[in-house]
This record gives structure tokens, sequence and C-alpha cells, in this order.
């Protein structure tokens, strides 16, 4: 009874909602103009795709594949790439806080550097006039963490994935370090790994934060019903698909 609920509910809520209004329209139109009936129901369908978990799951699993999380890691410093934070939120001994992909990747970050030992070369700046600067976030909470300042390092300009690769590169050759271990979200890793390659940096890519479940695939109904959740993956996939894409036209 509580997945039915759900089910429905999926309905009655946005972005379900308008799915529901526009298959409506479209039936109300269907006497009038089949033309404009039929061009609402496929906008009405392409709609529904974008926002069911079926959809986004495909979408993002098929990035997140794409490489392996290794079970023996070797390099000089461990990069992380920055994915958004917030500006003049309580955080413990500061303000800002990092947004929850990119916390999870610096989760990732301290838990390696506690295993093995590698400095940690946090990526990102201030994106946005009313975002935290992300490096500078991070620095904080990972002195926090237990991690020596001495094994810090932040390049914190960056704005977009490419400057993360240009600037960090610089920096890693400045500091004398040719192996790192680039750890991003598991989405993100396709694009970052060929933006570092075109910096001229070869990175062991470490994956994390992932948005879709890995073993066997299994349906259930709940896979049909629309949710913000998985709209919201689906055109974080597509972002990444045309950024590959860029990165080949380039």
């Amino acid at each position: 009874m509580i997945y039915i609920i759900k089910f429905v509910y999926s309905f009655v809520l946005p972005p379900g909602i308008f799915v529901v209004l526009l298959a409506g329209a479209s039936l109300w139109l269907w006497r009038k103009s089949r033309k404009q009936a039929m061009l609402i129901a496929g906008i009405t369908l392409l709609l529904y795709l974008s926002v069911i978990p079926l959809t986004s799951r495909l979408l993002i699993g098929a990035l997140e594949r794409q490489y392996d999380q290794p079970s023996a890691v070797q390099g000089d410093v461990i990069v992380v790439l920055g994915g958004g934070a917030s500006r003049g939120t309580p955080d413990l001994g500061g303000e800002g806080n990092l947004f929850g992909g990119a916390a999870n990747r610096l989760l990732t970050a301290v838990r390696l550097h506690r295993t093995i030992g590698m400095p940690i070369l946090f990526s990102g700046g201030q994106v946005f006039s009313d975002s935290g600067n992300e490096a500078d976030i991070a620095k904080r909470q990972l002195i926090q963490l237990g991690v020596p300042e001495s094994d810090i390092l932040v390049e914190n300009r960056s704005l977009n994935t490419e400057q993360n690769a240009v600037y960090t590169a610089a920096m890693l050759k400045s500091s004398g370090l040719t192996h790192p271990v680039l750890v991003t979200s598991a989405f993100h890793m396709p694009r970052a790994v060929r933006e570092f390659r075109l910096a001229g940096v070869e990175t062991e890519p470490f994956p994390t934060d992932y948005l879709s479940s890995g073993g066997r695939f299994s349906f259930y109904p709940g896979l049909l019903a629309p949710n913000s959740s998985s709209a919201g993956t689906t055109g974080t996939a597509l972002k990444e698909y045309l950024g590959l894409l860029a990165l080949k036209l380039r």
C-alpha cells in the first residue's frame, strides 16, 4: 500500500503533475487538431522520460561504469575536484559548506589520505557571486577532519573542469608531483580524466559519489514514477554527455 501511495503522489507533485496536465491537453486537442495534439503528446513523452528513475539511472549508470574504483592505489598526491559550495552558511569553525557531491569527494580523499598518507590537493574556486570558494572551505574542513595543514594544497581559482585540470597541472608541476590520484564523482570521471589528459596529466581515477546502484538490474514500478530527483540526475547526465561531445570537437 505504501508503494502505491508513493506512485500516485508522484503524479500529483511536480514534475509529475505537469506530465498529467500536458497529457490531458493532448487528449483535449485530439478532436480539434490532431497535429497539435500529437506534438504535445510527443513533448509530454519526452518530459515523462526525462523525469523517471528508469531513464536517469540508465544515463548516469553508463557514465559511472566507465572507471572502476581501484583496489590498490599508487600515486604521490590525491587530487579532489570541487562540485559546488554554499556561502555564508554556518559550519563548525567557520562559514560555508560543500554541496553533497563535493562533500562525498572530500570524505573519500580523507579516507584515502589516512590509508596511504598522500597529500591532498583540492581544486575549485568561487563559481558564482553567491557561492562559496570550494577549495578554501575544503581546506578548513580537511584540517578539522585531522589532515595536517602541511599535507593540504589548494587550487582556488578554477570555475569549471577544464580550469580544474589546467590550474592543477601547473601546481603539480611546480610541486614536483607526477602521479595524481583523481577523486571525483563517478559520473564526472570520464570527462575529468579527458580534461586532465588534454592538460598533459595522466591520472589514476578513483571514482566516488555514485548516484546509481551497481550489480544486476532489477525492475520495479517505482522506476516509472516521475520525481524531481530523477529530473536532476537526467540533467546531470546530459550535461556530462554534452561535455564529452564538446571535448571531441575541441
